[in-house]
């Protein structure tokens, strides 16, 4: 059986292992710089702030001072944010004239021609009773019991 592991390409047999390139204990590649070109990088050592000798720091600038005739400016007025109005809380429950007094309901089998003609009727009752405010609507859908079980949808206007 062939084991690649320990197979060799090198011509010589002595055992000992191979150099690696740039690997471990070998000096690393220096590449030349073309002539009059700096080197991207900084080679100086870096001072950290340890024990080394101390670094000189930058010679600050001093402003020009202002002219005689200038006038000093003055500052811009403070403007305050705007706030958003405190909301009182409003006392529960619905007012009185928002009572639900009565219910009218509607129903009729789930086919597009009696569906329409559902709509037509509602339309008409409120159109005959200007005075009527919905309060809330309900639909349901289900059979009902007559000569003949069929599914229905009835709809409960409460107002």
């Amino acid at each position: 059986m062939d084991n690649l592991a320990n197979n060799s390409s090198h011509s010589d047999n002595s055992g000992k292992p191979v150099p690696v390139p740039n690997g471990p204990g070998s000096p690393a590649a220096v590449k030349e710089n073309p002539a009059g070109n700096a080197p991207p990088i900084s080679r100086a050592p870096l001072n950290l702030g340890g024990t080394g000798a101390p670094v000189a720091s930058p010679v600050a600038v001093s402003p020009a001072a202002p002219a005689a005739h200038a006038v000093a400016p003055t500052p811009a007025p403070r403007v305050q944010a705007p706030q958003m109005p405190v909301r009182k809380p409003v006392a529960a429950g619905p007012a009185p004239a928002a009572r639900i007094a009565n219910c009218k309901t509607f129903f009729t089998k789930l086919h597009p021609g009696a569906i329409k003609f559902m709509d037509d009727q509602i339309t008409a009752w409120l159109k005959d009773n200007p005075g009527v405010v919905i309060k809330r609507t309900n639909a349901v859908t289900g059979e009902i019991v007559d000569k003949k079980t069929e599914p229905s949808i009835l709809i409960t206007v409460w107002y």
